[in-house]
């Protein structure tokens, strides 16, 4: 039908989430007080009856040298909000019906689907119900490893284990509990396992904490509650932990609703995180860890539009407090949206692509690539579109995957909104394959993860499963019959290659300081970073290798470097830290977010030291650094940079922001004396 004339529509509360109305339509938005106006020039979506599913296929959009197959569609499946790819190329699918509004329409209970292509043609052919249940309702993750199954849903994340391999569940435990999220796509989501053979995973700002599996409140690695209560949490998070669940780390809070975490061979890790609703302030971040990442004020909790001293002029910098002191800046904002799945591309299809970001957002019905470089201790990003809903705007993207071949898998929930709090269509449901032009057929080789090589080979794959498998095998097969094959491997030319088997074999009893030995010396800095993350996962020589490392030419080194004496509590701290400090340029925000992560909890020793050796508060970086700074030695600087000649009217309300982050005499003090003068 053709499209309704321009239409004004008027709310009186800002919507909580975009995935409650298309910030695609929002061409102008103004905010006053609790009124959110947009001017819709053309529809959102079409409000007729979508597209079946090759016409779907038809109109989508796919990048040059890329062609698009649909692997899998309803009634096999529907509302696909998760998905996962096991060793056996079998794609496993979290599907939603009771959500929200929905809440109880499939008696029954939401389900996790296995879907297989048995001919190796590109097309699911047998579909199969893994497991059904009101327990699993409204899931938002699947991940799977071996015989395990961890399904996000709701207040819980459950694991399940089939112990017969009759891809029926034999066995149901709790790994943990989460506070708050229930039915809400803020809530707890998918887990994913790591190269450093940890689970990664984050919930949004619906939640509010994590708990054990009997109830209780868990204690972190750095000795904090997790729960949101700014001591120091808040808003969503992101975390690490050992399989089964222990040894639980905080890696980065103050997000919105960071959907999902994706790990790349050398640690590093990347989300995702939706705005307020049309603020164009959609981002990708890499999450330092420890960071705060803005979405609120650190202390007060206050939120984007209330008022404070150097505010940002654009609203998707404000959006994130990014000219507050303590923020981690984003790797890049990508307007308006909502965003969902993410991972790390590392397959062998597409070299272009490789070790890049990959993100589904269903707002504007796309799944892109952020191409990015090096800039200083951070990174600078570019878009590159892959798969776009074109003529189809109920394609609606919510997660990406790696088969064991290399191709992507991309689930579209279809909807003619994002879904969420607006879901409309209850019985669609679709999954895309995206391979090169001219590449034909699903095939792969299988692996026999009994023998070494097998082992290896799964270690290497392109899907997270295999590489799961793959480490698990070799330390079952230990040090003695492991580390020629994997010494072997750290000296391989493919760096990717060198990070997998340095992680596995540096894991292993004995191996750690063999392996640490080695890449710390590597020439790419990347595998230098691998052994400061190994070191102090280790806890071993974390100070020497610090030392070692502290004037190496990469400032991405050395920001690791600066984050690994976040945790020390050692004498040797505080020189070390000033080392670093003293080669900060003035320029780089990302190094300087890594100093300040580093000296949280002994700023006055850490800026002591600085002084000391030779650090000069009257530099661009120095006063840098004196923003930056919790020290109580800051304030009184502080005041001197106001009053400096060569301070720029412009530039002093960022130094009177920095005040708003201190406490006691010393602040008092410092602005009596500006006051009076």
């Amino acid at each position: 039908p053709p499209p309704p004339p321009p239409f004004l529509l008027m709310i009186r509360r800002p919507p909580t989430s975009t995935h409650s109305i298309s910030s695609a339509a929002s061409d102008v938005y103004k905010r006053q007080n609790l009124t959110l106006i947009l001017t819709l020039s053309i529809p959102a979506v079409s409000f007729s009856n979508g597209l079946a599913p090759k016409e779907s296929l038809k109109a989508l959009e796919v990048a040059e040298g890329m062609k698009v197959e649909l692997f899998a569609s309803e009634p096999m499946l529907l509302s696909p909000s998760s998905i996962d790819i096991d060793h056996r190329g079998r794609v496993w699918v979290a599907e939603i019906v009771n959500y929200r509004g929905h809440n109880g329409k499939r008696p029954e209970g939401d389900r996790i689907l296995i879907l297989e292509d048995t001919n190796g043609d590109g097309v699911a052919d047998t579909s199969k119900t893994y497991y059904q249940g009101r327990d699993i309702d409204s899931p938002h993750g699947v991940c799977v490893l071996g015989d395990k199954v961890i399904v996000s849903a709701g207040e819980q994340v459950i694991v399940f284990t089939d112990k017969n391999g009759d891809d029926k569940p034999d066995d149901k435990k709790i790994l943990f509990n989460v506070v708050g999220g229930k039915q809400h796509d803020h809530g707890i989501h998918a887990f994913c396992f790591g190269p450093d053979g940890k689970l990664y995973f984050n919930f949004g700002n619906a939640s509010r904490g994590l708990k054990t599996p009997d109830g209780k409140l868990i204690i972190d690695k750095a000795g904090n509650e997790i729960r949101d209560h700014r001591k120091p949490y808040q808003q969503g998070m992101v975390f690490r932990c050992d399989p089964d669940g222990s040894n639980v780390e905080t890696l980065g809070w103050n997000f919105r609703n960071n959907w999902e975490a994706a790990v790349d061979s050398f640690g590093s890790i990347w989300q995702s995180d939706n705005d307020d609703d049309g603020n164009r302030g959609v981002r990708i971040n890499f999450v330092m860890e420890y960071g705060n990442y803005g979405y609120r004020d650190e202390f007060t909790g206050k939120g984007w539009r209330d008022k404070r001293s150097n505010i940002e002029k654009e609203i998707p910098d404000r959006h994130w407090h990014l000219n507050d002191p303590g923020v981690v800046p984003n790797l890049i904002l990508t307007g308006a949206g909502s965003p969902t799945g993410i991972i790390i591309y590392e397959g062998n299809l597409f070299p272009n692509l490789i070790n890049q970001v990959i993100h589904c957002d269903a707002g504007p019905n796309i799944c892109r690539a952020y191409p990015r470089k090096n800039n200083g201790a951070g990174y600078d990003a570019e878009m590159m579109p892959i798969l776009s809903g074109g003529k189809d705007r109920w394609y609606r993207p919510s997660d990406v995957a790696v088969g064991p071949d290399g191709s992507l898998f991309i689930a579209d929930w279809y909807d003619p909104g994002v879904g969420g709090h607006g879901m409309r269509d209850l019985d669609r449901g679709r999954i895309f394959r995206v391979v090169p032009e001219g590449h034909n057929g699903y095939k792969f080789t299988k692996r026999d993860f009994k023998s070494l090589e097998g082992a290896i080979s799964g270690l290497l794959s392109s899907d997270l499963e295999s590489r799961y498998l793959g480490w698990n095998a070799l330390h079952e097969m230990g040090v003695e019959k492991t580390q020629d094959a994997l010494m072997k491997l750290i000296s391989d030319k493919d760096k990717i290659k060198r990070a997998r088997a340095a992680w596995c074999l540096g894991k292993m009893p004995g191996a750690g300081k063999m392996v640490i030995d080695k890449i710390s010396k590597d020439l790419d800095s990347d595998l230098r970073i691998v052994a400061i993350r190994l070191a102090r996962q280790l806890n071993f020589d974390v100070v020497n290798l610090i030392t070692m490392l502290s004037n190496d030419k990469s400032p991405q080194v050395r920001r690791e470097c600066a984050i690994a004496l976040r945790e020390l509590d050692v004498k040797e701290v505080p020189k070390l830290w000033a080392k670093l400090a003293l080669q900060h340029d003035g320029k780089d925000r990302w190094y300087l977010e890594a100093l300040g992560i580093a000296a949280e909890g002994k700023w006055d020793e850490c800026f002591k030291a600085w002084i000391g050796s030779g650090g000069k508060w009257n530099t661009k970086a120095g006063k840098d650094i004196v923003w930056r700074s919790r020290s109580k030695m800051a304030p009184e600087l502080l005041v001197k940079i106001v009053k400096d000649p060569s301070t720029k009217e412009e530039e002093k309300p960022k130094y009177m922001r920095a005040f708003d982050f201190h406490s006691g005499p010393e602040k008092e003090l410092a602005l009596q004396s500006l006051l009076l003068e």
